[in-house]
C-alpha cells in the first residue's frame, strides 16, 4: 500500500487555505499517527486519502493512481475512513446490517462477508450486539461499530479520526488490539489522535502537522525529542517522557521501566565520573 502527496494544497470555498503544499509518502503496513493542534489540517489531510476531499492543486496518488481518477465510493474499497463522530456514519437499524452493508455494496461474496463478520465482531467486542440498534449502544460501542463497519470492507488502508475520544482504559486496550490485528493482516492503519500516550504505545512513525504543513515526520522517539519544535503545534510529549526530559536524561523514554533504567544508568555514570 502506498499513499503519496505531491505539493498538495487544499483551499476551502471560504478561501481558507487548510493545506499548504504537502509532500508526504506513507507506505507498507507500519501504523502511522498524525498529530497536531486543532486546526492544523489533520482531518482535511486524511480526507484526501479516499477522495472525500479533492486537492485544490498538487497530487494525491493511491498505489500510483491519481485520486481524481475514481469516485470516493470506488476508493472506499482501497482506503476506509472512520469518522470521528459515529452519528455521522451509522444509519441502519441493527449492528449486523451496519457491518454487512458496505461489503454487499461492493459485491463481496456472502461467504466472505460471514467470515469477516465473525472475526470483526469479536475483534471489536460486538459479537453479542449484532441484533441491537446502533443508537441503543453505549458511546464506546458506537465507536467500535463504526470501526467494524469499515474493517468489514476489507480495504488495504484504514483511517481512524480520533478513535480514542471518549474511550476508557478498556476501550483504548481494544483499539490497541485492533491496530495490531490490522497490521498482522497487512493493513495500513493511519490514526489522528490527541492522546500522546496512545500514540507512543502504538505507532512507530509520527507525523506532526502545524498550520496546514507537515512540521516533522519520523520515528516517535526522534519526534518527541524535539520539544521546542513541537511547541509550535502545541504538542506535548507523554508525562513520563516530559519527566525524563526534565531530569536531563538523554534518551527519549515512553514507559516507567525505561525511565528507571535510564535514570539508574545516569546516576551510575555520574558516580563513575567522580
Amino acid at each position: 500500500m502506498r499513499l503519496e502527496l505531491k505539493g498538495m494544497k487544499h483551499v476551502y470555498p471560504t478561501g481558507d487555505e487548510a493545506l499548504k503544499g504537502i509532500d508526504l509518502v506513507i507506505e507498507g503496513n507500519e501504523p502511522v499517527a498524525i498529530i497536531g493542534q486543532n486546526g492544523a489540517g489533520k482531518t482535511t489531510l486524511v480526507k484526501h486519502f479516499n477522495g472525500i476531499l479533492r486537492p485544490t492543486s498538487g497530487q494525491v496518488l493511491v498505489n500510483g493512481e491519481d485520486i481524481n481518477s475514481r469516485s470516493t465510493a470506488q476508493w472506499s474499497k482501497t482506503v476506509g475512513y472512520v469518522f470521528q463522530n459515529p452519528d455521522d456514519q451509522l444509519f441502519l437499524d441493527s449492528v449486523r446490517k451496519e457491518l454487512e452493508f458496505g461489503p454487499r455494496q461492493i459485491g463481496m461474496d456472502e461467504d466472505r462477508i460471514k467470515e469477516l463478520l465473525d472475526w470483526t465482531a469479536r475483534l471489536c467486542g460486538l459479537e453479542d450486539k449484532l441484533e441491537e440498534h446502533p443508537f441503543d449502544l453505549t458511546a464506546t460501542e458506537k465507536k467500535f461499530c463504526t470501526v467494524a463497519s469499515i474493517i468489514m470492507m476489507d480495504p488495504q488502508a484504514l483511517v481512524f479520526d480520533e478513535p480514542t475520544c471518549g474511550q476508557d482504559v478498556d476501550g483504548n486496550k481494544r483499539l490497541k488490539d485492533i491496530v495490531t490485528a490490522l497490521k498482522e493482516r497487512g493493513k495500513l492503519c493511519i490514526t489522528i489522535s490527541h492522546d500522546m500516550k496512545f500514540v507512543v504505545e502504538n505507532f512507530e512513525r509520527v507525523v506532526v502537522m502545524c498550520k496546514g504543513k507537515v512540521l516533522v515526520d519520523g520515528p516517535a522517539a526522534e519526534v518527541f525529542a524535539r520539544t521546542e519544535l513541537l511547541k509550535q503545534s502545541f504538542v506535548s510529549p507523554p508525562p513520563i517522557t516530559r519527566v525524563a526530559q526534565g531530569a536531563g536524561l538523554k534518551e527519549t523514554v515512553f514507559k516507567v521501566d525505561a525511565f528507571m533504567k535510564c535514570l539508574e544508568a545516569s546516576i551510575k555514570g555520574a558516580g563513575d565520573g567522580i
